[in-house]
């Protein structure tokens, strides 16, 4: 239920507040790193897995957020395309995070942490 998500107030004032829910920052971040050339894919638990099987999309999936004040944490997980160099992906999905968090919620990102779950082996258009 949208009552039982964690969210933030990022603006307040005498017009009113804004509040952004924990899992728009996790989509967020989502979408951003699955631009990144090299990502095959998110990579989410069994649970997350099995929701996206049943046909429900599931943006945030391999997105773990941890919002304290102003400052964002967050924990990618995702699956490489083969013949990628991790290290460069993992330095372009980090950045570009970042900047999509930053940009569009005015909250500061502390860390990116990036988890290679799996590689996959499939041959990509």
């Amino acid at each position: 239920m949208a009552e039982d998500r964690k969210a933030y107030m990022i603006k307040g004032d005498n017009l009113g507040e804004v509040r952004i829910a924990d899992e728009v920052v996790a989509i967020i971040a989502g979408l951003a790193a699955t631009e990144v050339e090299g990502v095959s894919s998110m990579a989410g638990n069994i649970t997350k897995e099995l929701v996206s099987k049943l046909g429900m999309k599931n943006l945030s999936k391999g997105i773990k957020v941890e919002v304290q004040g102003n400052v964002v944490r967050a924990d990618v997980a995702l699956n490489i395309c083969f013949g990628y160099a991790i290290p460069e992906v993992s330095a372009k999905v980090q950045e570009r995070v970042k900047s999509a968090i930053e940009n569009m919620t005015g909250l500061e990102v502390s860390s990116v942490n990036i988890r290679i779950a799996g590689v996959n082996t499939e041959k990509h258009k």
